[in-house]
């Protein structure tokens, strides 16, 4: 059998394989999966082994006229992120980062010293994200920064996203120390406007770069038809093109080491005219302490093992045959209660509040934050929220979080819920970006269905 596109989704946990039709009549042709074989030294070989089920699924062998991946085996783009002001470079800095797939070990703001080179000398970032300043405003903290980062004895490049009128000085700064600079337009180019998305695609394309470092990625590299890009900036390229259909919307995708939130709304005009600072339209978050495998024992932990104990008398067990591949129904329920702490959690942690402010002329309300309360759908994906039996009861969780936290932009309770049925949020992001937009939108509405 010839089909018109394979596509693979390389986690850090499972590696999923997908069969595409483009014909007259768009379909998932079929789809395996296998646990992600870094750890024995090759990812293809897990791609290879989901294949052969393709090929037992189907009753035949197969052949491909294109082959697509995207990839967070690596474990994700380690950042640190350096800016001016926490609350306007740094914060512009890190909502670019987020949305481009990068997960971020440390933030810093204003003038860097030793101390601070130390500790991102004991992180290892596979990038450093150095902002700061308006354009044409305040630059002695950011060549400050640069002729420190200059002095790190670590070969990594350097993202240059400040103040346009220091930006010739870093690059001659930091290229003279032997370092790799990418310049791009400021994050924060002035006051209470954002431009974060010159920045995202400098970092995916140091993605790029960095993704080959898996093991055997180099060879994936060197087979697939486009550039493999992370899975979790597809996902946010899939969460802007259901906004075209769908209108205001958000996606939470719970996977075996983070819970990821992309939303894509500019909230309320009531909400609008609270806001103390801008947020970005498109936005992502990554709880990098929240997943149901490798992040297990967090969550259990958080949700407090006492707790846990009243509802499974086989407790133990249970947390013994902790998967990704759940054993038994007893295992999924098990795992559905991490999954709803999971996205309570990440959506809570990615939406803004409102807070009461007490001023000589009376209180006033301000709101900071991403705001949620003109959104009207969530769609849920990832393994569990794709495929689990539970996953309609996790997500309707959610429903009831704006009347238990007043104070926080949620979702209101009417907001509609939709699941990525056949997994494949991550190939329609990248068949938007990299081959054929309508195609794309056509996958969307065939795939997505009401809980």
């Amino acid at each position: 059998m010839k089909i018109d596109l394979l596509f693979a989704e390389i986690g850090s946990t499972t590696t999923v394989l997908t069969a595409f039709h483009f014909g007259f009549k768009l379909r998932v042709v079929a789809q395996a999966e296998h646990w992600t074989t870094v750890n024995e030294g090759d990812v293809t070989i897990g791609i290879e082994r989901a294949l052969r089920k393709i090929k037992e699924q189907l009753g035949e062998d197969i052949s491909w006229e294109k082959f697509a991946a995207t990839s967070s085996a690596a474990g994700g783009l380690k950042m640190t992120v350096h800016g001016l002001v926490y609350d306007m470079t740094v914060r512009a800095a890190k909502e670019a980062a987020l949305g481009a797939g990068a997960v971020i070990k440390y933030v810093t703001a204003g003038k860097m010293d030793e101390f601070h080179l130390k500790k991102i000398e004991s992180i290892q970032p596979k990038l450093i994200l150095l902002a700061g300043g308006v354009d044409y405003g305040e630059s002695e903290t950011v060549i400050h920064n640069a002729k420190m980062l200059a002095k790190l004895p670590l070969d990594v490049p350097i993202v240059y996203a400040g103040n346009v009128a220091a930006a010739e000085q870093v690059e001659f700064i930091l290229t003279n120390a032997g370092k790799k600079v990418y310049i791009t337009e400021n994050v924060y180019p002035r006051i209470d406007y954002l431009n974060v998305e010159p920045t995202r695609n400098v970092i995916k394309e140091v993605f790029a770069e960095h993704i080959v470092k898996a093991p055997g990625m180099d060879k994936i590299k060197d087979m697939v038809n486009y550039e493999i890009i992370p899975t979790p900036a597809a996902v946010m390229i899939t969460t802007e093109l259901a906004y075209e259909h769908f209108g205001d919307c958000l996606t939470i995708d719970i996977g075996g080491a983070t819970t990821d939130v992309d939303s894509v709304t500019d909230g309320s005009p009531e909400i609008q005219e609270m806001l103390i600072s801008p947020e970005p339209f498109a936005k992502r978050t990554v709880e990098g302490d929240l997943g149901l495998y490798v992040n297990a024992h967090n969550v259990i932990e958080m949700i407090g093992e006492e707790n846990l104990r009243k509802q499974f008398e086989d407790y133990d067990e249970l947390v013994k045959r902790i998967s990704p591949y759940p054993a038994s129904e007893r295992d999924e329920y098990f795992i559905s209660k991490l999954a709803t702490f999971c996205a309570q959690q990440g959506l809570r942690r990615h939406a803004g509040s409102k807070k009461h402010l007490y001023t000589p002329t009376g209180r006033k309300t301000i709101a900071e934050g991403k705001d949620l309360t003109a959104v009207r759908v969530i769609f849920g994906t990832g393994g569990f929220l794709s495929r689990s039996k539970h996953a309609k009861e996790v997500l309707e969780s959610l429903k009831h979080l704006s009347k238990l936290h007043p104070m926080e932009l949620l979702p209101s309770e009417d907001v509609r819920l939709y699941r990525d049925k056949h997994y494949i949020f991550a190939a329609i992001g990248l068949i938007a970006s990299k081959i054929d937009k309508d195609i794309a939108k056509q996958l969307l509405e065939m795939d997505v269905e009401p809980y």
